[in-house]
């Protein structure tokens, strides 16, 4: 029996919600990423921009000299996980197998389903609209690389059905670029060699190809013909979370470090919780003005999914790279070695119950008001890195600490 594969691409993902939330901004030309100042980079465009040639992972200033009246949007990554996550329970629902590739990217294997692969993707593209608002493109072929080339062929809106037999002769003309595998290098080298379409990759020999780029390009010649056995691939399980921030001016002022960090803990923890999982390893990530980015970390007796515990860490290791005043241009946390969360039981200490209590009720209240309704205040005046009498909401300073001894106690750190 023949496989029927579909890929659903949500279409300019980013730039859909913010239009979903400011229709105003339907037509016009933006870009969500970066800054109005020109720092940082494209994360999504919307079709109008890239009619001006601009493209994700572009340079903000340089989109910005492209089109000097471009419309720079911060990236709002909660919001946009929210919405991903209600579309992707929505496939799963729809299909027996369902592998997620990313925020806003699927493959669905309804092979079992009598009705045409087109009607099938027809029908969950309409629904997808009626419910949530989102635009998406579909491809449909007997194999997941195909399926995924025929949903980027048919954008924005796009429906694209290859039928079996037929893979090699819809990708002949197409750019080989298009092809998974052939990075800006693969097409330097193949180019050289009057390669330039997918269909010149097919046709070239195989001693050729092994000549060029070894074993790799017999594997990308296979491609270029369209076969591909992979099967979908109904879970793949999350091996980290993590959230950072490109701040709008490089930052030295302490407090607002440490605001950052809080905030960062609270969206990592949060979506520990909402995955059911805790993580062994806390990271922080950080980069200084000249781009040199550092990674430092610490391993924990116990997994872990609190937003105090991951902040307390996290300020621990800012603490031993950074020196006050200098500056810093992004601040990331994360947390890896993910599993499901473990309590180790005390007898007279219970104390982790309430604070799951209180975690539960702060997370359904940012999930209906958003990530920002609410701020743990406690959460800054019990963290072992503060002094007793601290304002309210006020961040811990780096030299408050209940230990006097405790900066100079040797950690785990590691990386860099």
């Amino acid at each position: 029996m023949a496989r029927k594969i579909l890929h659903v691409d949500l279409d300019a993902f980013f730039c859909s919600v913010e239009e979903l939330l400011n229709p105003g901004l339907r037509g016009k030309a933006f870009v969500v990423g970066g800054s109005p100042e020109g720092r940082g980079v494209v994360a999504s465009a919307s079709y109008a921009a890239r009619a001006l040639g601009i493209r994700s992972a572009m340079p903000t200033a340089q989109a910005l000299a492209k089109a000097p009246g471009l419309i720079v949007l911060s990236s709002r990554h909660d919001l946009y996980q929210e919405h991903s996550r209600k579309v992707m329970e929505f496939l799963r629902q729809s299909a027996p197998l369902m592998e997620q590739l990313s925020i806003d990217e699927a493959f669905l294997d309804l092979s079992d389903d009598p009705r045409p692969g087109a009607e099938i993707a027809r029908a969950l593209q309409a629904e997808i609209q009626r419910r949530f608002e989102l635009p998406t493109s579909w491809g449909v072929a007997s194999n997941k690389l195909v399926a995924k080339i025929a949903a980027q062929v048919g954008k924005p809106r796009g429906l694209i059905v290859v039928p079996e037999g037929q893979e090699a002769a819809f990708l002949r003309p197409l750019p080989v670029s298009m092809l998974w595998g052939v990075g800006p290098k693969t097409e330097q080298a193949l180019a050289k060699v009057g390669v330039r379409t997918i269909g010149d990759l097919a046709a070239l020999p195989t001693e050729t190809l092994r000549r060029l780029l070894g074993d790799h390009g017999i594997e990308l010649a296979s491609r270029a013909k369209g076969v591909d056995e992979r099967p979908v691939v109904a879970e793949h399980a999350a091996r980290s979370m993590s959230a950072e921030r490109t701040f709008p001016k490089d930052v030295g002022d302490e407090e607002e470090l440490l605001r950052t960090l809080l905030r960062l803990s609270e969206r990592v923890g949060c979506r520990l919780r909402k995955a059911g999982l805790a993580g062994r390893t806390i990271r922080i990530k950080l980069r200084w003005p000249d781009f040199t980015t550092l990674t430092r970390q610490t391993r924990l007796e116990q997994p872990t999914n609190r937003d105090r515990r991951i902040y307390e860490e996290a300020v621990r290791l800012l603490r031993g790279v950074w020196r006050k005043g200098r500056k810093i241009r992004l601040l990331g946390v994360g947390i890896v070695d993910l599993g499901p969360p473990v309590h180790q039981l005390e007898l007279f200490d219970r104390s982790w119950e309430k604070d799951e209590r209180l975690m539960a009720a702060l997370d359904q209240i940012r999930e209906r008001f958003g990530p920002d309704a609410v701020r743990r205040a406690s959460g800054l005046r019990n963290c072992p890195e503060t002094g007793e009498g601290q304002e309210e909401g006020e961040p811990p300073k780096f030299g408050q600490a209940n230990d006097p001894k405790a900066a100079d106690r040797p950690g785990q750190e590691a990386g860099g």
